[in-house]
């Protein structure tokens, strides 16, 4: 199949005018000035049109679970407040909603461009199925959680590991994700990540959400400590280091390691992740709903670490008078810009992008368009074509004009 485009965006190039894509099976042969391919006669030759083609949006962190729970939350006071809540809702929800939940969620990243996702699973009795029901790529990244040593952390990876045992897919895959260093005894910490590096597996945790997690680890006090003091876990782990500290000193900080979050740092916490080639990923619209401080992101790109967009999930975006909310990397992307206005569109791009593609292990196969690539890509009508095509894209709302993945239309071109 040849495709052809008025301008065909590859991130790892510039911009190609009147433009065009070669894909052999799942992957991408060439990319280049349609000129260059015109004469081909064999394959199917597709004019898209006045659009942009590019790579399919990579959306680093996501709780697909959790979709149906937008607008059931308003901002909290204070961060425990929300986990009390959503702890609460958890527990009221059946597999059937979950499922329903995760589909919905799997649907609104399709249409709005996301084509690769990295989704914390809490509910891996969804698994397998749900993936049959998406052509998206998915990496499930199984959720662990526990506070105390009730369940022995052998048998929380040994349950983990059970599932894994029985699944396989060719488009999706599995990780780890110990929930975060509050919620995570140290052994089950360390375990996961011998066993994560052991096996190839990604790594994924939220670590330094919220300002009483970094006053937990750092000084031993606040409302997240004295409330999980009482819950029964065990506290000897608080009042040395930063919460990113406390992940060097169980072994997590490699670069297998998706940090969630990071909106709170110590001093030389950013030089530490680059040291370890930890990714960082950024939800801007979950970060605005919590009212956290302003994200550190030119502390951790001065010092060489890759950061990434994710959408997180919609329970921490805000729903105004009842208006539907999407999981949507353009709406983070928008948010970004705006909160940060000293980066350029095309720098939010590769956030979307390669960025994010580096994070979870997979540059040079999604991300973008290039000879070996997936052939993973999304057509997008833009208005302005005076923009700077980076510019015109940041600027797209609603739903993409097409969208493929594994050289297979998974939203066809109309």
């Amino acid at each position: 199949m040849i495709l052809r485009a008025r301008v065909v965006l590859p991130i790892v190039g510039p911009a190609i005018r009147d433009g065009g894509v070669v894909v052999s099976g799942t992957r991408i042969r060439a990319v280049g000035p349609w000129r260059d391919f015109r004469k081909r006669t064999a394959g199917q030759h597709v004019d898209l049109g006045e659009v942009v083609l590019m790579p399919g949006l990579v959306n680093a962190h996501c709780h697909l679970d959790y979709t149906l729970m937008a607008g059931q939350f308003s901002p909290p006071k204070h961060f425990i407040d929300w986990l009390r809540s959503i702890t609460s809702t958890k527990a009221q929800w059946t597999t059937a909603e979950y499922k329903e939940s995760w589909q919905k969620g799997a649907q609104m990243l399709l249409r709005t461009g996301t084509t690769t996702v990295a989704d914390v699973e809490a509910v891996p009795q969804l698994l397998p199925e749900v993936w049959e029901a998406t052509p998206l790529r998915i990496i499930s990244l199984l959720e662990m959680i526990g506070i105390t040593r009730r369940r022995p952390p052998e048998t929380v990876l040994r349950e983990a590991l059970g599932k894994i045992s029985i699944l396989g897919h060719k488009r999706c895959s599995i990780g780890l994700s110990p929930h975060a260093p509050y919620s995570t005894v140290v052994q089950l910490l360390r375990m996961s990540g011998v066993l994560a590096r052991r096996r190839g597996w990604l790594l994924c945790t939220h670590v330094a959400e919220s300002s009483t997690e970094f006053e937990m680890f750092k000084e031993a006090k606040g409302e997240m400590f004295e409330w999980l003091r009482r819950s029964g876990r065990e506290m000897e782990d608080c009042g040395t280091a930063s919460p990113v500290e406390h992940l060097e000193r169980c072994g997590l900080l490699r670069e297998n390691l998706v940090a969630t979050h990071a909106n709170y740092l110590a001093r030389g916490d950013a030089r530490l992740l680059a040291k370890r080639r930890v990714s960082v990923v950024h939800c801007p619209r979950s970060h605005a709903f919590f009212r956290h401080d302003p994200f550190p992101l030119k502390r951790l790109t001065r010092a060489g670490v890759n950061v990434c967009l994710g959408t997180d999930s919609l329970a921490t975006v805000v729903q105004y008078r009842r208006e539907p909310v999407e999981l949507d990397l353009f709406a983070e992307m928008r948010l970004l810009a705006h909160r940060h206005n000293w980066l350029s569109s095309a720098a939010i791009l590769r956030m979307a992008t390669v960025h994010a593609a580096r994070a979870l292990g997979r540059q040079g196969s999604i991300g973008e368009l290039s000879p070996g690539a997936f052939a993973d890509m999304v057509v997008l009508r833009v208005s302005d074509n005076k923009k700077r095509v980076a510019d015109a894209i940041l600027e797209h709302r609603g739903l993409v004009a097409a969208s493929m993945i594994d050289g297979q239309w998974a939203l066809p071109p109309s």
